[in-house]
């Protein structure tokens, strides 16, 4: 029986080299290969600074803490994300104010002014699985009542909104290096993107015990610092992903192909270049289809079975939580498929031959 995973890392002699070379340097903590990293990802994103860090969390933490976000706030987010998201911002004392979705499963920005409160503060749009959320309104709300935009682009590297790559629009942009992302470094890890060279400087000295020379420490920091080996994989990994992305938009093409008529499809906007981290599609039969799958050798994942406003942390902490229809009927009915920068498309069609083998269609 075939086996088709989720996700799948790229990996090839090259990353093996880049890996043992960063071994062999004698440096492990934010030496040249950091350095180079940094300087890549800045170019690659459109933004002026990259700061690596410890992985998106550390990275959105150092971000508010940067910032100076603090207790009373309030921010705007999409509960339909990893919980991770909205982490950082209650451990300062903020407040996430929880949108529902479009159906493009990224914040409804029709809904945001109505929960704009003389409390909030700023707006963190998810470019959730790798469709970028749509800027435009977000921006021209944020403008009309002075509030700050954070990118989180952990499932988007490479994505576009109106041809300007995520990350390189707002404040800053959060990003993922997390093993099943489409740029990895073989481990926890992140960074942040930024036009900001005044934010950019205090996110270095914060990631690094808050300090400018070895023994000067300016601030109270932290240890979220980024690692040579790892930094030498991603810059592998970054010279591949445009080839990596495209091909994921092949293998998406060819579900929407195959699979039309018989499950609900990811949208893909106009203005939007997706770049796929999962593909995800709708059904009522969720539960049944998953399992069918498996008992074909073929991975499935639910991208998330349980919205943040109802986590049981997030219930416990508060008591003013809205009802969120879109969301919650959407965590339901989603079911991730197998998609990777390297998936053969015969393995699509496997897929697809099988979940259409589950409605009577083929």
């Amino acid at each position: 029986m075939k086996k088709i995973p989720l996700s799948r890392v790229f990996l090839s002699e090259e990353v093996r080299e880049a890996a043992l070379r960063a071994v062999n340097s004698g440096s492990y903590i934010l030496a040249k290969e950091c350095e180079a990293f940094e300087t890549e990802l800045a170019n690659y994103t459109g933004t002026k600074h990259a700061v690596l860090c410890s992985s998106w969390t550390a990275g959105a933490y150092l971000l508010h803490h940067a910032m100076g976000l603090k207790p009373g706030d309030e921010v705007l987010v999409p509960s339909h994300t990893a919980f991770p998201s909205i982490e950082p911002m209650i451990h300062f004392g903020a407040k996430p104010v929880f949108i529902d979705i479009d159906e493009t499963y990224c914040l409804d920005v029709d809904l945001i002014e109505a929960s704009i409160t003389p409390r909030t503060v700023g707006i963190l749009p998810v470019h959730l699985y790798g469709h970028p959320a749509n800027l435009d309104r977000v921006f021209e709300i944020a403008r009309k009542h002075d509030l700050w935009v954070v990118e989180d682009c952990a499932q988007a590297h490479g994505a576009e909104f109106n041809g300007k790559r995520v990350g390189s629009m707002g404040v800053a942009g959060a990003f993922s290096f997390y093993p099943s992302k489409n740029l990895t470094v073989r481990g926890d890890g992140g960074c942040i993107t930024t036009n900001d060279s005044a934010l950019a400087d205090d996110l270095r000295m914060l990631r690094n015990h808050g300090r400018k020379s070895k023994y000067v420490h300016e601030v109270v920091g932290y240890n979220f610092r980024f690692n040579e080996i790892q930094a030498a994989i991603g810059r592998v990994e970054l010279r591949n992903i445009d080839k990596l992305n495209e091909h994921r938009r092949r293998v998406a093409a060819r579900y929407n192909e195959r699979l039309a008529g018989a499950v609900g499809l990811p949208p893909e906007k106009a203005w939007a270049r997706p770049v796929y981290h999962m593909y995800v599609i709708r059904t009522e039969q969720r539960d049944a289809l998953a399992n069918h799958l498996q008992s074909k050798g073929i991975g499935t994942g639910i991208h998330y079975p349980v919205a943040n406003h109802q986590q049981p942390a997030i219930t416990r902490m508060y008591s003013d939580l809205p009802r969120l229809p879109q969301t919650e009927a959407a965590v339901k009915e989603i079911l991730s498929l197998p998609i990777y920068g390297e998936l053969p498309l015969e393995d699509v069609d496997y897929v697809c031959d099988s979940i259409l083998d589950f409605f009577g269609k083929r």
